[in-house]
């Protein structure tokens, strides 16, 4: 264990978050996502894992670390639901409310449609799947800076 790391975090995961830089992207992806077939052909080229928990789960995580592009705002985006673009789902309200609790303020996600989201993700640093088994529990983040006088 290491102090302030959430236990979430693996070496290989946080490895990938460390190396990612500034506008890089990655894929956060439920179980039911192709991560697999998606990972090989992002710039890491090989599946990560943060198995066993929910999406919202992973992303507090992953944000406890990875500070969102703000310039870009909104940084974050979730898969669409086919037919009802608009509609949020309750695995997408509950990773919005991680998003907005590690940027302290309202950040909304921005919606893609489904399949150019399986483009957009080949084109991440890396895939993140998780054990979220709820359908639309996939987003996409880009990372942001930190500032050197907050280090």
């Amino acid at each position: 264990m290491l102090k302030n790391i959430d236990p979430a975090l693996n070496a290989d995961v946080l490895h990938a978050l460390r190396s990612m830089g500034h506008g890089d992207t990655l894929v956060v992806s439920d179980t039911n996502f192709p991560s697999e077939a998606i990972a090989r052909q992002t710039r890491l080229g090989k599946l990560l894992r943060i198995d066993n928990v929910p999406a919202a789960r992973a992303i507090r995580a992953i944000l406890s670390v990875m500070p969102l592009d703000t310039p870009l705002q909104p940084s974050a985006g979730r898969m669409e639901i086919m037919g009802a673009p608009g509609e949020i789902p309750p695995v997408q309200r509950e990773v919005q409310v991680e998003i907005d609790a590690a940027e302290g303020k309202s950040a909304p996600m921005y919606g893609i449609e489904r399949f150019a989201f399986y483009e957009e993700a080949k084109n991440a640093y890396c895939v993140i799947t998780t054990g979220e088994t709820r359908f639309y529990g996939c987003f996409l983040f880009t990372k942001g800076v930190i500032p050197p006088d907050s280090i």
